[in-house]
């Protein structure tokens, strides 16, 4: 049995997951201050009703654009600098956008004194951001798949999603915490400036931590360089097993010609498309709609700044809490019945929403609809999604399929959260339904999500790699049976 130190594979597992605080963190950060920058920047400008929509949509949303470009890149970049050097890249942006968004102006002209022209350099820095998202989405669940023991490699990865969740509810906390310090006015000038600027302080702790940590072992053998290769793994798995392991990890290395070779579709159009409506589906349910604009969300049913904050604050502790549910039961449940329920779920609560909207109704009831929506994604779309695009693909091709898949997220994410200010913000829509519209449309994508899985997605729970792999083969994806418990104990 390999002696592996657990203490150390936990530091360096908890400074890889603040990337992905840092991802949540940024995700959320802007709700807080959305009322501030149309005030500021947009207001002013003295749009149409639809160009205003659009201009504040593509404001709040630009970050996404960042995120198509930074998962782009973080291919490259772990490559070429490392694991480790590409999160440094992206704790530098995330330090560098959190100055510039709070003070768009820096090097421009006077803070506060540019109003609308400050909107372009503002921009720019979200696109920032949005790149350093992109590029720690992909390398901090890397990072600790890499410097993983095997027995525990599942949990730890899984404590990244569990990292972007708590990284939204603590910027809550925070922004609700900020905007309590004075009035709507005081938020308007100084408190959406603080709330932004306040990101600093998690990406400078990234930024210092990932200094003292190595690159991963996998990384070093690409590069050659076995010896320190041997030196992380020693420490990590004792100098006995290390030998073994490098042996391991340079059979891995080496592509055989064929592989080259193989054609994205070479197991059918299915897995593809499949991949892809997965992640189009986790954001057409709404969700970052929600969480980008929950404060918006609860000042629209009638509540004061602060109220619709706290409120904002009660639907992250159930987007943590139900994260915890799905890590503790998607391997005893399953993949399939988590999402068919959870999309069920928030298909239900969105409708519920809408007509909360439509009601004009306050107080508990629109929040209860809110936080079981939330309930419903945290406890199957939010993670489970990741789960099956890391499994389903087949070896082969699973890079390029993956590759494919998220970028196909980001795009969806951006296409929600833009059009989202369009739709809330449309008069006709809401004399008709008074913002109940966009919640209903959400609520029909949550039911298509739900029967599209349970047609078109197998399960994969205890099943080998090579068995996913023969259902695309056979075409038998809707297959539900579960395997044998051989096969379930099968390594993989």
């Amino acid at each position: 049995m390999r002696t592996d130190s657990t203490s150390l594979v936990t530091r360096l597992t908890f400074v890889a997951t603040l990337g992905g605080l840092l991802f949540g963190y940024d995700t959320a950060v802007i709700s807080g201050a959305v009322s501030s920058i149309d005030a500021n920047f947009i207001d002013p400008l003295h749009l149409s009703e639809t160009a205003r929509g659009s201009l504040s949509g593509w404001t709040i949303s630009s970050a996404l654009l960042g995120c198509v470009i930074g998962s782009s890149l973080a291919g490259w970049t772990s490559n070429g600098l490392g694991r480790k050097g590409g999160l440094l890249v992206a704790a530098a942006l995330f330090l560098v956008s959190a100055v510039g968004s709070a003070y768009p102006e820096i090097g421009l002209g006077p803070i506060g004194g540019m109003g609308p022209r400050a909107l372009t350099p503002f921009i720019l820095y979200r696109i920032l951001c949005g790149v350093g998202v992109g590029i720690a989405s992909m390398l901090s669940p890397l990072y600790i798949a890499e410097i993983a023991p095997s027995r525990i490699r599942g949990r730890l990865v899984s404590f990244n999603q569990l990292s972007i969740v708590l990284g939204m509810l603590l910027v809550y906390f925070v922004n609700w915490a900020i905007a309590s310090q004075g009035n709507e006015t005081w938020v308007r000038t100084t408190g959406w400036r603080l709330m932004l600027l306040s990101e600093a302080v998690p990406a400078l702790l990234f930024l210092a931590l990932l200094l003292k940590v190595p690159d991963t072992p996998r990384w070093f053998v690409m590069k050659g360089r076995e010896e320190r290769a041997l030196g992380v793994l020693a420490r990590l798995i004792g100098e006995t097993d290390a030998r073994t392991v490098i042996g391991e990890i340079r059979n891995s290395l080496r592509v055989s010609p064929e592989s080259r070779t193989v054609s994205l579709l070479a197991f059918g159009s299915l897995v593809i498309v499949a991949g892809i409506l997965l992640s189009i589906f986790q954001q057409l349910v709404g969700i970052n709609a929600v969480l980008y604009y929950a404060p918006l969300m609860f000042k629209n049913l009638g509540a004061s700044t602060d109220s619709a904050l706290l409120q904002t604050v009660v639907v992250g502790v159930a987007n943590v809490a139900f994260t915890v549910v799905a890590i503790l039961t998607v391997d005893r449940i399953g993949r399939k019945p988590l999402l068919i329920a959870g999309g069920l779920v928030m298909g239900v609560a969105m409708v519920a929403l809408g007509f909360e909207f439509k009601a004009s109704a306050e107080g508990l009831g629109p929040l209860i609809a809110a936080m079981a929506y939330i309930a419903g994604f945290a406890l199957s779309w939010g993670p489970v999604t990741w789960v099956l695009l890391s499994e389903m693909f087949p070896n082969s091709i699973k890079s390029r399929a993956m590759a494919i898949a998220v970028a196909a997220q980001w795009i969806a994410n951006l296409f929600v959260s833009w059009s989202f200010k369009i739709l809330i913000g449309n008069s006709t829509l809401n004399a008709l339904f008074n913002h109940a519209f966009p919640y209903w449309i959400y609520g029909a994508m949550s039911f298509l999500a739900a029967a599209f899985v349970w047609r078109y997605v197998p399960e994969t729970r205890r099943r080998t790699l090579e068995e996913i792999q023969n259902l695309w083969t056979r075409g038998t994806a809707r297959a539900t049976a579960a395997p044998t418990q051989s096969a379930a104990d099968t390594p993989t």
